[in-house]
């Protein structure tokens, strides 16, 4: 019995935590499910270690125990200074590598502990044949667990450990440019050779350096772009994410002019607000901070882009998820009206699933779409013509340049694989991205 009264009490703890977290913090993309299994695990793989560690030294015991107990540790701390200081206020850069180092730290624990689930499973195997079927008793204690396949998930553990640090060190802001032209047959004369570049999800409310975001904004700066792009998510949980940043925003310079839409995280809906009121004020703050970058918001309406006498239509729609999770505030007829004539129309998007389930088969009319949203999974693999990233179970449209095979004539779709980052603070393989699309006119015969 008292065997499990370890097991039971840790539990119980670790429910109360989730629960905490789920009344006290951000709302934030189901994390917290994950917390609660994080948890839970940590202590399946430490019952399988605490007899080892029992037979060590009094300081490597020590040391190992608290190496290995130090990101629940760090969680439970930050879930008790979040009841004295909110989340929200912490110092930018603190918040956002305390956040990661819990993350990486219960992430490299996955392949041990699948390695432990497979061996228990193993040894849970032989046990039912040896008593059911040759009905020789013997104890589940003395079916010893693989070595090998043990040791195979801690040195993954480990690689996958080196790995997610060097995304955070190394790669988190190895910044991208992706050029790609894009022909379109009625492009009126002016506008042959535009340069559009477009950027997606900062993230400002993850955003560790102030001096990396000026560095890739003068990236974009250094391309002479026309008109700038950008296709939301520039906040995590609401507009005082970006308090710091707006003297650094304001440094990009398009003669055309800078355009924005609404991502899924600007609305404000990972937060637990303490009424209407406030959220609304949320709401009315994002505005005004465009307003005071000169940045043009585009809520389900469109501008007219104007080059001499020439003129192509930019839309511009609130965000719409295929997944239910997310806000569905896009009207493109609301957005669209009063362009039916215009010869070109360009659209933002934030969630390239409206472009495979609403604009690709009844919007064809629209020439390019552009869109972020996925962040390219931020891991995946891109090299040696191989382009992948786990985001593709979830999104058929997730990095780079699609045309629709269904439309008569072509109509495009390009979704930026992000700048910022969202939950770990790093990119492995899938860096982040500066758009620079080239416009041209079909050359007359």
């Amino acid at each position: 019995m008292k065997k499990l009264l370890g097991p039971a009490l840790f539990i119980v703890f670790t429910v109360v935590l989730v629960f905490t977290l789920l009344a006290f913090f951000p709302k934030y993309a189901g994390m917290l499910t994950f917390i609660f299994f994080f948890l839970l695990f940590d202590g399946y793989l430490w019952l399988s270690l605490r007899g080892i560690v029992r037979k060590m030294e009094p300081v490597p015991r020590c040391g190992i125990t608290l190496l290995y107990w130090f990101a629940a540790g760090l969680l439970l701390t930050t879930t008790v200074c979040g009841f004295f200081v909110s989340f929200l206020d912490w110092n930018l850069p603190l918040r956002t590598y305390v956040q990661n180092a819990i993350l990486i730290l219960f992430l490299a624990k996955v392949f041990p502990v699948l390695a432990l689930v497979i061996t228990d499973l193993v040894r849970a195997w032989k046990y039912m044949v040896s008593r059911n079927i040759r009905k020789r008793p013997v104890a589940m204690a003395g079916i010893p667990r693989s070595r090998q396949i043990l040791a195979a998930g801690w040195v993954l553990g480990v690689f996958l450990f080196i790995m997610l640090v060097s995304g955070t060190l190394f790669w988190q802001f190895d910044f991208t440019v992706n050029r790609q032209e894009v022909t379109l047959k009625d492009l009126p004369p002016a506008f042959d050779g535009m340069k559009i570049v477009q950027f997606s999800d900062v993230h400002l409310g993850s955003w560790g350096s102030r001096k990396q975001l000026q560095k890739a904004l003068n990236t974009m700066n250094d391309l002479h772009p026309d008109v700038i792009f950008f296709t939301g998510d520039m906040f995590n949980y609401c507009t005082a994410d970006g308090q710091g940043f707006g003297d650094i925003l304001q440094t990009l310079r398009a003669p055309l002019g800078i355009y924005t839409i609404l991502g899924n995280h600007d609305y404000g809906d990972y937060i637990n607000w303490p009424s209407p009121a406030a959220k609304q004020k949320n709401m009315d703050d994002l505005k005004l901070f465009y307003q005071k970058l000169g940045w043009k918001l585009l809520l389900n309406e469109h501008v007219i882009l104007r080059k001499g006498a020439d003129s192509i239509a930019l839309i511009g729609v609130q965000n719409w998820g295929a997944s239910h999770r997310f806000q569905r505030f896009a009207n493109i007829n609301q957005a669209q009206k009063g362009t039916e004539t215009m010869a070109i129309q360009l659209l933002l998007s934030h969630d390239p699933s409206f472009w495979d389930k609403i604009i690709s088969k009844k919007y064809q009319n629209i020439d390019i779409t552009f869109s972020g949203h996925t962040h390219g999974g931020q891991v995946g693999i891109d090299c040696f013509n191989i382009h992948w990233s786990p985001i593709t179970w979830a999104y058929r449209h997730w990095c780079g340049l699609y045309l629709n095979p269904a439309s008569p004539t072509p109509q495009y779709l390009y979704v930026n694989q992000g700048l910022g980052n969202i939950g770990y603070s790093g990119r492995i393989g899938i860096m982040p991205e500066i758009t620079l699309i080239i416009l041209k006119r079909v050359a007359e015969k």
